[in-house]
């Protein structure tokens, strides 16, 4: 239990848990470039994260009897890491969502009010279990869906939103 009171054990781990963080923040995000169909930046982000991998799971191996702070810093690292890289993930907003607004009653403010804020929606109208609804297709950027959230809710706050990532391929209105 002597390892537990050396400053140089302590540091071995901290350092293994930093590169774990590190590396699995990278993980998260380089999978959303993959998603999104970024080679170039999947495959910088893949490199530099393999890099990180050995260099970690080498500095874990290494003598582990003598220090097994070094797995608690390496298992720390990487559900951290895991986190840190949905939290930059959810701030970088990077692609686009498809979102389908099924309004009862209110459809055409929805669709106007959106229209004013420069979003572009594809209005039809179906049938809901009730009668006649509202169906609103809206593609916007990641970064704008709780702008149209907002707006949505104080057109109609009974309306019903779904949301999908996509990836478009070919023409259409993107609000700039």
């Amino acid at each position: 239990m002597e390892f537990l009171l050396s400053p140089a054990a302590w540091l071995a781990a901290l350092g293994i848990f930093a590169l774990r963080v590190a590396d699995m923040a990278m993980d998260t995000i380089r999978v959303l470039f993959v998603v999104r169909g970024k080679k170039a930046l999947a495959w910088i982000l893949g490199f530099i994260q393999s890099l990180i991998f050995v260099v970690a799971i080498t500095a874990v191996l290494d003598n582990i009897v003598a220090n097994p702070l070094k797995i608690l810093g390496y298992a720390a690292g990487f559900a951290t890491g895991n986190v840190l890289g949905m939290f930059i993930e959810e701030r970088l907003a990077i692609g686009h969502v498809h979102l389908t607004i099924i309004s009862p009653s209110r459809g055409n403010a929805v669709a106007d009010h959106l229209r004013s804020s420069g979003f572009g929606v594809t209005d039809i109208p179906a049938r809901g279990k009730s009668g006649m609804v509202s169906v609103l297709l809206v593609n916007v950027y990641r970064r704008d869906v709780d702008k149209v959230e907002v707006i949505v809710r104080e057109s109609d706050p009974e309306a019903f939103v779904t949301a999908e990532d996509v990836r478009p391929i070919r023409r259409g209105f993107w609000r700039a």
